[in-house]
């Protein structure tokens, strides 16, 4: 027998994001969410930084995602089409996930300090397409150019899957890439 319980993360994860939903995210404390798991406060610290990190720690999963995908692109793939293979590369990670993503997303909407480490999340993460684009060859201004352009997409992509029901993320971020190109092309 294991010394820990088996899936702590998890369980955490789930009894905050359950606790946020129904007490709302300042009245939930890491002892409630750590009671509620059936798990000790100790526990919860080796998971999680703080109880914001429930909702924030698949930055660093989507962060290599994308970077590896752009860096797989072939040779020949333009910056813009190597930031769309790797913005597109995440949706995997959304499958089967629109239900908690909402949940996440009205809890960070009801949260002015949540709210602003969204935008950090997202900021870092063009960071780091850009640096990938660099890493391509890809000189400044456009690398970063093209990596903040591949975060709206996906912004909006994402936006557009929490309030669908049909679509999935990835047909979303491609039909939106395909939009930026034809609006760039018109000359606009």
């Amino acid at each position: 027998m294991s010394r820990w319980p088996s899936n702590s993360r998890g369980r955490l994860a789930q009894a905050a994001m359950g606790m946020f939903a129904e007490r709302g995210f300042d009245q939930t404390t890491v002892a409630d969410i750590a009671a509620r798991a059936g798990l000790t406060e100790r526990t919860f610290f080796r998971h999680f930084s703080d109880k914001r990190e429930v909702l924030f720690h698949g930055g660093s999963h989507l962060e290599e995602v994308m970077t590896a995908a752009v860096a797989a692109a072939p040779p020949d793939a333009t910056p813009l089409a190597a930031v769309a293979a790797g913005v597109a590369a995440v949706g995997p990670a959304f499958e089967g996930g629109r239900t908690g993503s909402r949940l996440r997303q009205s809890i960070i909407e009801t949260h002015p300090d949540l709210q602003e480490r969204e935008a950090a999340k997202l900021c870092h993460l063009g960071l780091a397409l850009a640096e990938s684009l660099r890493a391509r060859g890809v000189a400044e201004p456009v690398a970063s150019l093209v990596a903040d352009v591949g975060i709206a997409v996906f912004r909006a992509a994402f936006a557009q899957w929490l309030a669908s029901e049909d679509d999935d993320i990835r047909t979303l971020i491609d039909q939106y890439f395909d939009e930026l190109v034809k609006v760039a092309q018109s000359g606009l």
